[in-house]
């Protein structure tokens, strides 16, 4: 199992609206390095600079443009590397992450639906592991259970999201995370998705800092974190060398 997940956001990619004309992916494979380099055990690469996100099936280009990102950042680090194609498309994730031997996929909405800014966003276990089957590929589903920036439909319970999720979902561990971006998780949410995944590990996926970092680790598996590591604690910046080391130092 990862523990400490750092995230590599990239730039906009081909085709989105804020796309300068050049792929550069410098400061992507800088951020792996410097990741590796600070202590983390593994990597997640997320397509962050598409705003605003297609709610599922991404364009070709951007399959394309994340193939070729995840593959130079694999060439930089020897750390497992993940990725998450943003909002939800699960099957473009696979797809990747078999091609070019990523460990795992993260997805925001794998069973149920949820209310997103998106619009309304339905989850596909059956169809990501049935491709995951034919393709023979050993990649790890991380799936998210009522996660950040969406709303579950009245009278969904943490507790059935994640029953629902691994018992049915088969996912391979489930992720916590604060209502958005950089917002931090709550130790009770943890607590009852730990109560009711059975075996399957539990990862906080906003919000962990240098500050809080271990109590959280008291309760979750694992951790997915980005914002914190970055210069001045902005998502959009590099990763700060400096924060880097001291959050893993954190975490012990």
């Amino acid at each position: 199992m990862n523990r400490l997940i750092g995230v590599v956001h990239l730039p906009p990619l081909p085709g989105a609206p804020r796309y300068s004309g050049d792929l550069s992916l410098e400061g992507a494979v800088r951020d792996a390095g410097e990741l590796e380099h600070a202590g983390f055990d593994s990597l997640i690469v997320e397509n962050f600079g598409d705003v605003p996100f297609y709610p599922d099936d991404v364009p070709a280009t951007t399959v394309a443009a994340m193939t070729r990102a995840v593959l130079a950042i694999k060439e930089k680090v020897s750390i497992p590397v993940g990725l998450n194609v943003l909002r939800n498309d699960g099957l473009a994730a696979l797809g990747i992450a078999a091609t070019v031997g990523a460990s795992f996929i993260r997805v925001n909405v794998y069973t149920g639906t949820m209310t997103t800014d998106q619009g309304v966003i339905s989850g596909r276990a059956a169809e990501i592991t049935r491709l995951r089957a034919q393709l023979g590929a050993e990649v790890a589903i991380y799936a998210d259970v009522l996660v950040k920036h969406a709303v579950p439909p009245p009278g969904v319970t943490m507790e059935q999201a994640v029953a629902d999720a691994v018992g049915r979902g088969l996912a391979d561990a489930v992720i916590v995370t604060g209502t958005a971006t950089g917002v931090s998780t709550d130790r009770g949410m943890l607590r009852r998705a730990a109560a009711s995944a059975g075996s399957a590990p539990v990862l906080v996926g906003s919000g962990a800092n240098e500050e809080n970092i271990s109590g959280l680790l008291e309760v979750a598996q694992g951790v997915i974190v980005g914002t914190s590591l970055k210069l001045d604690g902005v998502t959009t910046n590099p990763v700060d060398p400096a924060r880097a080391a001291a959050f893993v130092k954190a975490a012990g």
